[in-house]
């Protein structure tokens, strides 16, 4: 089976030429008029015909396939955070670790992208064969990381859906969602975000909680709330047959949040639940 020279990823080439200007690289199956040039300042001293080099193939400035022995920040399909180095009047490019700056088309942008900012993209090939940047990255993402329901994970808002919730790249590498009925705050692309990791899913995907267990998060939300009493002179119209967006919108927790803590307050002694609200004792 006849073997391609494949654009963004790292391949083992065989040395099929040697020139002033470095040599020229080929598959062992391949054809003359495929073999790709290696320039000579990238060339391993003492490279003989027929040595094999691991190279990273990309294309030049003049759209010509090329290898590299330097290492890019991302390979096709990989995600990475890269610095926006221009915008342009076609759309970005991004440092990636090679001289020819990475293409991020405007299409491919979430938002409107300016110098200096850190974007996570994925790489893919475009229909004429170039290598391209894209800021759509939902499908590049891994989804096989070794974190467990609990545990504390890192990451930043890459998309927003009103339907599904924030869609948060975990390590700028692992696929998760906070999922819409979690989501108490306005969120911004590109915002830190600090979690527990609610479930994970089947296929992988992690869902996220930016509350803590119920127990500990129950004492946090009642302490919250009683200090909420006391700014409004010891009464807030709310009691738990209030509607659960009212909740959310004045307390930033779910009704049944809401429900617990006040629960844990009239226990405590410390609040009386009426037909027009809650009262501080």
């Amino acid at each position: 089976m006849k073997q391609k020279i494949e654009l963004g990823k790292y391949q083992e080439l065989i040395v099929t030429k040697k020139t002033d200007f470095g040599v020229y690289l080929n598959t062992p199956t391949g054809e003359e008029n495929e073999k790709i040039l290696l320039p000579k300042a990238q060339v391993p001293q003492g490279t003989q015909l027929k040595d094999v080099i691991n190279v990273f193939v990309y294309k030049d400035s003049e759209d010509r396939p090329i290898a590299t022995t330097l290492e890019p920040d991302i390979t096709l399909g990989g995600v990475a955070r890269l610095y926006v180095n221009q915008v342009t009047s076609i759309g970005a490019f991004l440092e990636w670790g090679l001289s020819k700056d990475l293409f991020l088309p405007f299409k491919e942008q979430l938002y409107p992208v300016k110098e200096g900012d850190a974007v996570l993209v994925t790489l893919y090939l475009d229909k004429s064969e170039r290598l391209c940047a894209s800021m759509h990255v939902y499908d590049a993402l891994r989804n096989d990381s070794d974190y467990q329901k609990d545990d504390q994970v890192s990451g930043r808002v890459y998309e927003i859906s009103e339907n599904f919730g924030v869609f948060v790249a975990v390590d700028d590498m692992f696929s998760a969602l906070i999922p819409q009925k979690e989501v108490f705050e306005t969120y911004r692309i590109n915002q830190p975000v600090h979690a527990r990791v609610a479930q994970v899913l089947e296929d992988g995907r992690l869902t996220l909680s930016v509350k803590k267990k119920i127990p500990e998060q129950m004492n946090e939300d009642a302490v919250f709330i009683y200090q909420c009493l006391e700014d409004a002179n010891g009464f807030l119209p709310f009691h738990d047959k209030s509607a659960p967006e009212a909740i959310k919108n004045r307390f930033h927790m779910s009704k049944n949040a809401f429900k617990r803590a006040i629960g844990h307050l009239l226990k405590d002694g410390k609040i009386t639940i009426a037909s027009d609200g809650i009262r501080k004792l």
